[in-house]
């Protein structure tokens, strides 16, 4: 099990789009944030690269089981007496989150996404960052 720590404001996969360039005429799909979202998911990718090499491990081979806490800073807006979460429109989607960080992980905790056959993803207010945990599918039966 590898468990560790993300600092930064986490970024969504975004909405993919695709067009066709006019001097080529070759199709091109891009991110509507590209820039923003690969510096996360390069510190995504480097600290899971770090706690790999921390706990001496290999990367995972089968089912992979992925639990991920999202924090996003609490705007002034948010009310400050009663417990609120972050489901408003700019708060992202936690599918488009979690994505970002799956893809981010392909390659260094496991071979391919794909192997993902548990993932749980849960987003709150805090200190902006996440919160990621990869173990093998048998060996986490519920996480965080």
């Amino acid at each position: 099990m590898i468990r560790f720590e993300v600092r930064g404001h986490p970024i969504t996969q975004g909405s993919m789009r695709a067009f066709v360039n006019r001097y080529t005429g070759r199709a091109a799909v891009t991110s509507s944030n590209q820039s923003k979202m690969q510096l996360w998911r390069h510190a995504v990718s480097d600290e899971a690269r770090k706690a790999r090499e921390t706990a001496n491990v290999e990367m995972f081979a089968g089912p992979v089981a992925v639990s991920v806490e999202f924090r996003l800073a609490r705007p002034a807006s948010a009310p400050k007496r009663r417990i609120t979460w972050p489901i408003g429109a700019r708060s992202g989607d936690v599918d488009k989150l979690a994505r970002a960080v799956l893809d981010a992980l392909t390659g260094v905790l496991f071979v391919d996404d794909s192997q993902v056959t548990r993932l749980q993803v849960s987003k709150l207010w805090g200190e902006p960052g996440a919160t990621v945990l990869v173990g093998s599918h048998e060996r986490i039966p519920y996480m965080f």
